[in-house]
């Protein structure tokens, strides 16, 4: 079953007029170039329909003037090595399966500095001790050509000694000199893992992996099997998960909201690519977590090794929740940074449980993401003062059995298009609840035993 389609009215030059849209609608727009083609979605929410076209997918290699803008903050020279007339931001060819990221041939491909390559050989090179090109390229999960470049740089400079070959493989180490640079590399930096991809690689990926899901009645009930939920409140979460926006969702105590939230993974039946990190200004912010990112099975060997497909993330904080959980973490020991909750819940989902029970308070939270949740992009900052933008492109849940008005104020709330109120459990529901709980543990209730429990 499909929500009601409605007319709206043209209040946009880049809109179709009279487009009649529900739950799954498309539409093909021309951007008054040939060949020129841009297919969007609609973005259909509870209490509030609008219709907002996004560059999704281009069809031609060329996008329409002045309507496409690289993101707000990034470094002068990525806007020069992309130019905004000249190329889409995500390849057509790619469009359909999502971002793909080659194996880079060369070092120059990585997109990240020499120097920062160098130091990475090296600081692995001294927690090795002996290496080779092939398990360097493995630990540093890159190919064997950028491997071997680093390698004849690094030997050139005799930094590294060769002990002798295996095949066509050199066993080698570090020379005196190299330990000592790699040593002092070591104090600034204790990094040695999976080599970083760039911030302009990371907004570019994250941007082309957006979910775009297609869901309708059929594929909600069956996320939500293994709950008893009304179809009036399928029709209120089915709408808010298409927008991909914010949700605030309020009600009673113990009446599923955390279960509700947290089954809203399962409409997803694609995955992402994560980084195992980040080089920003030479500095490594740490974003592959375990036990947020769920690795796939089969990986592709011949993708760009730096990344991992994963499930789409899905994370959940409550009443822990404290202001530098939300910024950058400097580790001073190993002087690596950890991501933020945001970043790593890019691509998927982030519930903030409990809200307004946080140690920070409701106002404190809602003031630092006003901004990210209105523009999409988030602003973090090094420990020396070198701020920049990442982007936020998550659905954040709010769940919370307090009133709204004592957490937030008018102008936030508008801000979160999708509002939820969670009704307390009827009977008729509280005895389906009873009847599968029983069933499941095997267990055999007396007659009126449920319209017992109801008076408790």
């Amino acid at each position: 079953m499909r929500a009601s389609p409605r007319k709206l009215k043209d209040r946009d030059p880049g809109r179709t007029r009279n487009s009649t849209i529900g739950w799954t609608s498309i539409v093909s727009k021309s951007c008054g170039q040939t060949g020129v083609k841009v297919v969007s979605t609609t973005k259909t929410v509870a209490f509030k329909t609008e219709f907002t076209l996004q560059d999704m997918t281009l069809t031609n290699a060329k996008t329409c003037r002045n309507r496409y803008q690289l993101p707000i903050g990034l470094e002068e020279d990525y806007r020069r090595t992309m130019p905004v007339l000249e190329t889409p931001v995500i390849p057509p060819s790619l469009a359909a399966k999502g971002y793909y990221p080659t194996a880079p041939k060369t070092v120059e491909d990585l997109n990240i500095p020499e120097t920062l390559l160098a130091d990475l050989v090296l600081r692995r090179l001294l927690v090795e001790g002996n290496s080779s090109l092939g398990k360097l390229s493995r630990a540093l999960r890159l190919t064997w050509n950028v491997v071997e470049a680093a390698f004849r740089h690094l030997r050139g400079q005799q930094l590294i000694e060769v002990k002798g070959m295996a095949g066509n493989d050199y066993n080698f180490c570090l020379s005196a000199t190299g330990r000592q640079l790699a040593s002092e590399r070591f104090q600034v930096s204790q990094y040695a893992g999976a080599c970083p991809v760039s911030l302009w690689d990371y907004h570019q990926a994250t941007k082309a992996q957006i979910a775009k899901v297609e869901i309708d009645r059929t594929k909600l009930k069956r996320a939500y099997a293994d709950l008893v939920v009304s179809d009036r409140m399928l029709d209120q979460i089915g709408p808010a998960i298409i927008a991909q926006s914010s949700i605030f969702m309020y009600g009673p105590s113990g009446n599923g909201k955390t279960s509700l939230a947290e089954r809203m993974l399962r409409v997803y039946d694609d995955t992402v690519l994560i980084p195992y990190a980040v080089e920003v200004d030479s500095q490594i912010v740490s974003l592959f977590d375990p036990v947020v990112h769920h690795p796939v099975e089969n990986q592709d060997e011949n993708m760009d090794q730096r990344w991992i497909r994963c499930k789409r993330p899905f994370v959940v904080v409550g009443g822990e929740l404290v202001p530098s959980m939300l910024e950058l973490r400097l580790d001073e020991g190993s002087g690596v940074y950890a991501a933020p909750l945001q970043m790593k819940a890019n691509n998927g989902i982030l519930v903030i449980d409990d809200f307004g029970r946080q140690l920070m308070s409701p106002r404190d939270l809602l003031n630092r993401w006003i901004v990210p949740l209105d523009r999409r992009v988030d602003y973090l900052t090094l420990r020396y003062g070198v701020k920049f933008q990442i982007p936020f492109q998550l659905m954040v849940v709010f769940s919370t059995n307090l009133d709204p008005a004592d957490l937030a104020d008018e102008a936030f709330l508008r801000r979160i298009q999708n509002k939820i109120y969670v009704d307390p459990i009827d009977e008729a529901s509280f005895d389906e609840v009873f009847a599968r709980v029983t069933r499941a543990r095997k267990i055999e209730a007396p007659p009126g035993a449920s319209a017992y429990l109801r008076q408790l």
